[in-house]
């Protein structure tokens, strides 16, 4: 338990320092391997002074185990995340600004690098709104998330994740990356995707290695 809660607080600082979130937006959480459980970060996150003490743990129909702060308001995207994948390890919800403005527009994200096949699993897709909070965003984003490590939350953000926590945060950061890049490309011309017949020697690495499913 002290090593995933130092390791969930490791992440949140990463993807603080990172520009993917504020203060007081986005979470995450680290499966507890073997049980219906998970820690969390707070709510009202003050992200570079989180320490152990302020992560919470509770079972998947939210009830507190322990913690002294209040488990973020959003869990129940995390539980509908571990509930369809087996081998999901945490769970990375972000507000980062190309993705946020992605998600807004709701526009998916194409293929545009190799590197979002093996980390991602190909595209990334816009789930249907929700209002945050409720199991209706879950349901909606692991829907939209079908083969995929990431979704974009409309007019919310961005979710991600993987095995472990520290692809969770190469995950997050890589939908923002491809979020920006995409918009990028598009302002100089017309972007050109990978094709998906060049795309099927990295789907064997997702399947192996990154794969949630």
């Amino acid at each position: 338990m002290e090593d995933l809660k130092e390791a969930l607080v490791m992440a949140a600082k990463e993807i603080y320092k990172r520009g993917l979130v504020q203060d007081g937006e986005g979470n995450l959480s680290i499966r507890i391997p073997g049980k219906d459980e998970m820690i969390i970060t707070p709510t009202a996150d003050i992200y570079m002074q989180l320490t152990k003490e302020d992560l919470v743990h509770i079972n998947f129909d939210g009830t507190v185990i322990s913690g002294k702060r209040k488990p973020s308001s959003e869990y129940k995207l995390h539980v509908a995340v571990y509930k369809q994948r087996k081998n999901a390890g945490c769970v990375i919800h972000t507000h980062s600004p190309y993705a946020m403005a992605f998600s807004i527009a709701r526009k998916g994200i194409p293929v545009i690098i190799e590197e979002m096949i093996p980390l991602i699993g190909g595209d990334i897709r816009v789930a249907e709104f929700a209002p945050a909070g409720t199991k209706e965003i879950g349901e909606n984003a692991v829907k939209a998330m079908e083969g995929r490590n990431a979704v974009l939350l409309a007019n919310h953000g961005a979710l991600a994740t993987a095995r472990n926590i520290l692809y969770g945060v190469k995950t997050a950061e890589l939908v923002e990356k491809m979020a920006r890049v995409y918009y990028l490309s598009k302002r100089i011309g017309e972007p050109h995707k990978i094709e998906e017949k060049m795309q099927e020697r990295f789907k064997k690495m997702f399947e192996l290695y990154f794969s949630t499913l």
